[in-house]
């Protein structure tokens, strides 16, 4: 069973609280119906999400055996068949599914979840990801079509700006994602794609993206829309706690991890204290006042 519990990956589950931006931002969490909705669509994701890491532990299985990070996953390591994996992976689908089918939804929330699955499928199966650049385009999609997801089966309209926020620290992590993975796996058990990335282009791309991402952050604090919709400007002030929570990934990431922002943020207790710390106050600036 615990090599089945690490096969799903249950602790990067984290990522799915995506889903949740666009109705805790809304500051309309207390509608009852709507909560119901994003936590359904917070389960449907998570099966989905788990269908999506069994698959690609399997087309990726011979090389994270050459990985000293990863040889011992459980299919690579020989511990789950392939055949139990995709049994496994075929009842999460019909899962998400379900759980998809109970959420009163609309077509373009369905949309969005196939169009999840369509982008792993290329990006796993079809090979896109040996592909320099689109890898962590579609990397960063992972990230983005989560808050699409949750703002359509709420049928919540949310900031252009936010959309950008995420896209650019989606990118942001991605990249600082690949740039470890670079670093870290020797010639034999790299990947072809990593030999396109030098680290100065990476260093210098996820520094372009992380300006941008705040930048994007302040410009929706101060956007009057978002200042009518709070009746006032205080999430102007989250801007130097941002700020900060920033440099503790970026330390975090020019250290000795291996870059994936979710063992990164749950292993490093700073951070998550700064987390909570920015939920508390944002959760204040929204509902509080």
């Amino acid at each position: 069973m615990k090599n089945y519990i690490k096969l799903i990956r249950p602790h990067h589950y984290i990522k799915n609280l995506l889903v949740f931006f666009p109705l805790i931002f809304s500051g309309r969490l207390s509608e009852g119906s709507l909560l119901v909705k994003n936590l359904l669509a917070f389960a449907a994701f998570c099966f989905a999400a788990s269908v999506v890491y069994i698959f690609n532990d399997i087309k990726d299985a011979d090389a994270d055996r050459l990985n000293e990070s990863k040889k011992n996953r459980p299919i690579a390591g020989g511990k789950i068949s392939i055949k139990s994996a995709v049994i496994l992976a075929a009842v999460l689908f019909a899962v998400s599914v379900a759980i998809n089918f109970a959420i009163p939804s609309s077509l373009w929330a369905w949309a969005v979840f196939a169009l999840y699955y369509i982008i792993n499928a290329g990006y796993s199966l079809c090979g896109l990801k040996h592909v320099a650049l689109l890898d962590i385009a579609l990397l960063t999609a992972g990230f983005f079509i989560r808050v699409m997801y949750g703002a359509a089966v709420t049928d919540i309209t949310i900031s252009s700006w936010l959309y950008l926020t995420v896209i650019a620290i989606s990118f942001y992590f991605s990249l600082g994602k690949r740039r470890n993975e670079a670093l870290t796996q020797s010639p034999d058990g790299a990947r072809k794609v990593l030999r396109c990335y030098s680290q100065g282009f990476l260093d210098k791309s996820m520094y372009m993206c992380l300006g941008l991402a705040v930048v994007f952050y302040s410009l929706w604090c101060v956007d009057p829309q978002t200042v009518e919709r709070h009746c006032h400007s205080g999430a102007v002030w989250t801007v130097p706690l941002v700020l900060i929570m920033a440099m503790k990934y970026s330390m975090d990431v020019e250290g000795s991890s291996d870059g994936d922002p979710v063992e990164i943020i749950v292993h490093d207790k700073a951070l998550l204290a700064l987390g909570a710390l920015y939920a508390a106050c944002m959760y204040y600036i929204v509902y509080g006042f």
